[in-house]
């Protein structure tokens, strides 16, 4: 089996010595039960990642000794910016999860009409850094050497100014193109997922109006968690490298 890998925000350096940050060394030493000795692989989220070994494990703290470091590069050359409605708990962390599995390249969650979760500005902050903590957790999962970015919650309206992507896609439930009959894309792309519920027919308009084409993903409805996956799924099938 490789090595376990382990997000370090700190310079790594072949040669010298680090402290494992408190996240690191709780999933290190207390999830992972890794002891001195044992071989580990760390990344700071500038593209690079490092062998190590832990050089010496103590009751609250753990050392891992760099080996090597080299870049890396993972990155999917599909760029794809996801627009996620605010869904509820468990469903909003499964899809920041699997869309950074699947190589999305930045997420801004959107409050929406029909977003069960109304979140104030401090929840809203709380939120957005347990959402990073999410993503840093799937790019360790999947070997990803950077980290995708994911913005303050914002209004449809503000994410919607805020696309620069000449490619964009809403979800619809009233139907639109299938993304295999659409012809590559040849830069960045955005896609805008409903919450529960989907988007009401005055978000989509609005959706339509800043120039995001209605996308289909065939005549099942899916669940808020699964449609933005689906979709990310078939594009990396299509046109990334999946």
């Amino acid at each position: 089996m490789s090595a376990p890998r382990f997000h370090c925000a700190l310079p790594l350096v072949a040669g010298q010595t680090v402290t494992l940050p408190a996240e690191a060394f709780h999933h290190a030493v207390r999830v992972r039960r890794l002891r001195a000795g044992d071989e580990l692989v760390l990344f700071a989220g500038d593209g690079c990642e490092a062998a190590a070994t832990l050089a010496a494990v103590t009751r609250d703290t753990a050392e891992a000794a760099i080996l090597a470091v080299r870049a890396v590069d993972r990155e999917s050359p599909l760029q794809v910016t996801l627009l996620q409605g605010l869904s509820s708990g468990d469903r909003m962390d499964y899809t920041l999860q699997k869309a950074v599995e699947l190589g999305v390249s930045a997420i801004v969650p959107v409050a929406t009409r029909r977003s069960v979760v109304r979140l104030d500005r401090e929840r809203a902050d709380k939120r957005q850094a347990h959402w990073r903590q999410i993503l840093i957790g799937a790019c360790e999962q999947s070997g990803r050497n950077r980290i995708p970015e994911v913005l303050p919650v914002v209004s449809l309206a503000a994410a919607l100014a805020g696309v620069t992507a000449a490619r964009r896609f809403v979800l619809s439930f009233e139907g639109g193109a299938r993304v295999c009959n659409l012809e590559t894309p040849a830069g960045p792309i955005a896609l805008l997922a409903g919450p529960e519920g989907g988007l009401t027919a005055d978000e989509e308009r609005l959706a339509r109006e800043a120039w995001f084409a209605p996308l289909s993903l065939g005549p099942r409805v899916l669940r808020t968690e699964t449609a933005a996956v689906a979709a990310l799924a078939a594009m990396q099938a299509l046109w990334g490298d999946g």
